[in-house]
């Protein structure tokens, strides 16, 4: 029998070969390695457009029911940011960590997915965009809703606004502020909004600047308990609305901007819906007439809420063209963690030319103008009204 150690034999030389070209291999591959990682190591976190606060775009989510250019709404946000001096995560690195940790919903982040931003690409927030409205029917008109949540271990909601616009809202003299190009008064909207993200960061405001809203948009009855205490700080959880509308999604639509302008008072503070929406997915919650009290027993438990806000749809109406008129009708109640009982209960409805009477001048153009005046109405009768009402239904009237 031949030994394979020996040096003068054939195959002996084969196995050595082998083994010279194996160690070659790890060699190069080791080194290849050290060359791939100290580049890994130097890059960082996947690549981020350098700015003053690092943020991650989602794409647009449509709730306007119609086809809407998403792709080049979201791109000339995302522009206006980086020239604004936000940075911005660059759109395959968000790509790949979608698909990653499977992001379908874009509508809100929970507590997974605001770690695994802040873990696995660094980013300080996100971006969370809703698209209401989209009508290119001179005048055009657009509504959007954005707001910027922090990432890490606890998701808050740091910053949101929104814009309802139309492109006769300032007609001015001969039609001169006529906006007929749908392209500038989408430029108009979103400019809007980055000036608001951009004075929130550059100011770092506790609330949101207060705008007056009409006294038309007042409610037109409510009721509210003595059990609300209008010093103390309450934690808001916003439940799915039911929509009797035939608007679709216009109870997502009303649900923004419920949370946006609680963000206006500093007594109280919104949960992300994103939160919400995961808890309920999680006690598989299912409300077709409403929020029950066991069902706010429920999120009660697994949220840091103190009161639970809850709505019927009835209209919420936007019109194309020149001649129209928005509606928006709503009921809404809010459910007090310790007393389990109902704190206040409200009901709104208005036109959009309630109160003209000559060239439409005063009219509302938008059903998301309109609404977050008449949303800002509520939240300023509760504080105003507190040491006046007492557990008695009013009318508005009467709230002066």
């Amino acid at each position: 029998m031949k030994k394979i150690n020996n040096p003068s034999s054939p195959r002996f030389g084969k196995v050595k070969a082998v083994q010279l070209s194996t160690v070659v291999f790890l060699i190069l591959f080791i080194l290849l390695s050290g060359r791939a990682w100290a580049k890994e190591k130097a890059k960082g976190k996947p690549s981020v457009h350098q700015g003053r606060f690092s943020i991650a775009v989602l794409p647009i989510e449509n709730l306007s029911a119609v086809m809407a250019p998403l792709k080049d709404i979201r791109g000339l946000f995302i522009m206006q940011l980086k020239a604004t001096g936000f940075g911005v995560l660059e759109e395959e690195a968000l790509e790949k960590f979608m698909a990653r940790n499977r992001i379908r919903y874009t509508g809100g982040i929970n507590k997974a997915v605001a770690q695994a931003f802040k873990n696995e690409v660094g980013v300080e927030g996100v971006l969370i965009t809703s698209l209401e409205l989209y009508n290119e029917v001179n005048p055009p008109k657009i509504a959007l809703t954005s707001r910027l949540v922090s990432t890490g271990d606890n998701p808050v909601i740091l910053w949101i606004d929104g814009v309802g616009l139309a492109g006769d809202d300032s007609p001015g003299i001969l039609g001169l502020g006529l906006i007929e190009d749908p392209q500038a008064l989408l430029e108009k909207a979103i400019g809007g909004l980055t000036g608001s993200l951009r004075k929130y960061l550059d100011r770092k405001p506790e609330i949101e600047d207060i705008k007056s809203a009409k006294k038309k948009f007042r409610p037109k009855e409510f009721y509210r308990s003595d059990l609300l205490e209008p010093d103390r700080k309450y934690t808001v959880a916003v439940a799915p609305f039911l929509n009797f509308s035939g608007r679709r999604n216009a109870g997502e639509i009303l649900e923004l901007q419920f949370i946006r302008n609680i963000r206006k008072f500093e007594q109280f503070d919104a949960i992300e819906p994103g939160l919400v929406r995961q808890q309920l997915l999680v006690l598989r919650i299912i409300s077709p007439e409403g929020i029950s009290l066991a069902s706010a027993d429920a999120l009660f438990a697994t949220l840091d809420a103190d009161l639970i806000l809850g709505a019927n749809v009835i209209e919420y109406q936007d019109y194309q063209g020149l001649l129209g008129n928005p509606k928006v009708d709503f009921f809404v109640q809010l459910i007090e963690k310790k007393s389990r009982s109902v704190v206040w209960s409200s009901v709104s409805y208005n036109w959009g030319d309630d109160g003209v009477f000559f060239f439409d001048r005063g009219k509302v153009n938008t059903a998301h103008a309109m609404a977050s005046q008449m949303i800002q109405w509520i939240w300023e009768t509760m504080l105003r009204d507190h040491k006046r009402v007492r557990g008695a239904k009013e009318s508005s009237a009467q709230a002066k």
